[in-house]
């Protein structure tokens, strides 16, 4: 089994503490079953965030996470990055009463769970990965934050 967390962090707004969050990645992919994997988690500022979801989403504003898959599916190696708003992970987790670091690891869980396959456009879809997302956060000594996820 080999599964490979790279970290890029591009942001000062918030300290990363990389092993942590490397961990979380290979706890959730391995949770879900993934054996050989190569996936960055990005953390990135609000201008990185927003110039990437009108590129590639057609929406006008920052975001707290975006997937993007690079191996298709079948593939003997899941690659992909994970790219997380910082500056809207830190805005929603005082807006919510948590800690940033537990927002943050909301945003690389979901974002890896979309990686793996999973959706979140339909109710049920949605449920799945909400179940998800709790089991990993307390999985990883998170508190669970998924469960007043934020407007969707």
């Amino acid at each position: 089994m080999t599964i490979r967390i790279k970290i890029a962090n591009q942001q000062d707004v918030v300290p990363i503490e990389w092993a942590k969050f490397r961990e979380l990645g290979q706890k959730v992919l391995g949770g879900e079953g993934v054996t050989r994997a190569r996936v960055t988690l990005a953390f990135v500022d609000n201008p990185t965030i927003h110039r990437l979801n009108k590129q590639f989403l057609q929406h006008d504003e920052p975001t707290d996470v975006l997937s993007f898959p690079l191996s298709g599916p079948g593939a003997r190696e899941l690659e992909g990055d994970v790219v997380i708003g910082v500056e809207v992970a830190k805005e929603q987790s005082a807006e919510r009463g948590h800690e940033v670091e537990a927002e943050l690891a909301l945003y690389a869980i979901h974002g890896l769970l979309h990686l793996c396959g999973h959706d979140d456009r339909e109710e049920e879809a949605r449920r799945v990965m909400r179940e998800r997302e709790s089991r990993y956060l307390r999985e990883c000594g998170f508190p669970d934050v998924s469960e007043s996820e934020r407007g969707q």
